[in-house]
């Protein structure tokens, strides 16, 4: 693997959004970060979502107030980065101990009428704000978790590769957390895409 050397011109370009800059990112990253990761964890799907949660803390830090204010040791942000998300994982997974079967009630068999209507209203106005965006992020979304379609084949039809998708993705949700926090004057109880 060849080193990169990243200068304020790169991440400039991450910040802004650049389709090249951020495909190069994550391919040049991704790699790393597996080597790391499969050296700590063992599940896949692990490793996957650890990955991903690091790219989206690393693009989300580039373009917040501040940012990174030294381009060039932007390789040991990813790898802090990296570290806090898998301690983070290790934190959780310690918490979430499982319970014994004795523990567990009998589920409640009454059909709960009003979560159904509640439900339904979240899912018009999930529609109303699908309908809003630009076509390419909605037909991804619709894909990815309305449809639950294949990743692969979703990766195919957008014509990307399986990092790529997780940039559009990313990108997509906060669209869609925009029009819903413009759309919504109140909080309300909605269901949270990924």
């Amino acid at each position: 693997m060849e080193l990169y050397s990243f200068d304020e011109n790169y991440v400039q370009r991450l910040r802004d959004g650049d389709p090249s800059t951020e495909s190069h990112f994550v391919r040049y990253f991704r790699q790393l970060l597996r080597i790391k990761l499969r050296s700590r964890l063992a599940a896949l799907d692990a490793i996957d979502d650890l990955e991903q949660e690091t790219f989206i803390r690393v693009l989300r830090a580039l373009r917040s107030q501040g940012g990174i204010r030294q381009p060039e040791r932007l390789g040991a942000f990813v790898n802090s980065v990296c570290n806090h998300v898998v301690l983070e994982f290790y934190r959780a997974s310690a918490r979430s101990l499982p319970i014994n079967d004795s523990h567990l009630e009998a589920a409640d068999k009454t059909l709960n009428v009003e979560g159904l209507a509640i439900s339904k209203e979240d899912q018009e106005h999930v529609r109303k704000i699908l309908a809003a965006m630009p076509t390419r992020d909605r037909d991804l979304l619709r894909a990815v978790f309305l449809e639950e379609r294949d990743k692969n084949q979703v990766c195919r039809q957008f014509g990307v590769d399986r990092n790529y998708l997780r940039v559009l993705l990313y990108r997509a949700k906060e669209r869609f957390r925009v029009l819903l926090a413009r759309e919504t004057e109140e909080p309300r109880d909605m269901p949270k895409l990924g």
